[in-house]
């Protein structure tokens, strides 16, 4: 079995929708597992959503492109759940599934307490904003 039947069958076998490329570090050079993760990209198996986190896809039957199987907003719980990062909702979300407010949050919004986050994560036009206190 080759490097990329291995990889398939280890994308197909995770649990989660979230895959790293750290997940393959074991499987060979970085230079090769970012080549094979380009290729899952450009086929349609995985969804590029930042810098070394891919999301499983499934074809679009509107545009026929690949899309993630999950939300944005689910996704980038799990990514910020594998990188250890504490994240909750943001207060517009949070208002809302209290009941607080009636307004639908549009975009994916996470507080992040004190710490400061740059990593991107997006899917097409949608991006993952950032709460902090830590100017407060």
């Amino acid at each position: 079995m080759n490097m990329k039947e291995r990889m398939i069958r280890s994308i197909t076998m995770r649990r989660g929708e979230i895959i790293m490329r750290s997940d393959f570090t074991r499987m060979g050079s970085q230079s090769q597992i970012s080549r094979l993760l380009a290729d899952f990209v450009s086929e349609g198996r995985l969804v590029r959503l930042g810098y070394g986190i891919f999301a499983k896809s499934r074809i679009s039957s509107i545009s026929g492109k690949a899309v993630p199987r999950e939300p944005l907003e689910v996704l980038a719980q799990e990514a910020f759940r594998r990188l250890m990062i504490e994240a909750k909702p943001g207060k517009a979300q949070r208002e809302y599934t209290s009941g607080q407010s009636t307004q639908v949050p549009v975009q994916a919004v996470f507080d992040t307490g004190q710490r400061r986050i740059s990593r991107k994560l997006t899917v097409g036009n949608r991006k993952v904003r950032y709460e902090n206190d830590y100017s407060a």
